[in-house]
């Protein structure tokens, strides 16, 4: 590659945020919570395993912190060994089965005039059918950039 596009690219990256021991623990946690019900077909399989994997972290807190980093580690590592191949995503996600399916047309089209009528909805919704807000940083104006192989929208 070019040097001037690595440069271009490196300042364009957003860096990753630090985050602290317990935010690191919680991110591991619902992780392994989302692999879990990857590979859980029943509710009743995935509670009674949800619970065991509660107990291990419930066992393991208050731990030292060269201790906490260890156990970090390991977790990630077996988060990933245990990884899904097609892990499970939500419908109307990217990647589900429902995704973009039926989306609502937009407004300039159904009315090329602008005289919209009273009782028109007056939101704008996401690529995954949810409302655009811009507090909650789902506001997909524009174009959109959807990663199907993570099965997320950026």
């Amino acid at each position: 590659m070019n040097e001037c596009f690595r440069t271009a690219a490196e300042q364009t990256r957003q860096k990753l945020p630090q985050l602290t021991s317990n935010q690191q623990v919680a991110r591991l946690y619902r992780k392994a919570l989302k692999t879990l019900s990857s590979w859980a077909i029943d509710r009743e399989v995935f509670c009674d395993e949800a619970t065991k994997l509660r107990a291990k972290f419930d066992d393991n807190r208050g731990c030292s912190s060269a201790n906490a980093a260890r156990l970090l580690k390991e977790g990630n590592a077996e988060v990933f060994k245990y990884t899904h191949p097609d892990p499970y995503c939500v419908p109307f996600m990217p990647g589900g089965s429902l995704f973009m399916r039926n989306p609502p047309l937009p407004m300039e089209v159904c009315f090329p005039d602008g005289n919209y009528p009273a009782d028109a909805p007056k939101v704008l919704l996401n690529p995954d059918m949810s409302v655009c807000k811009e507090e909650t940083g789902k506001n997909a104006v524009g174009t959109v950039l959807v990663d199907f192989t993570k099965k997320n929208m950026e």
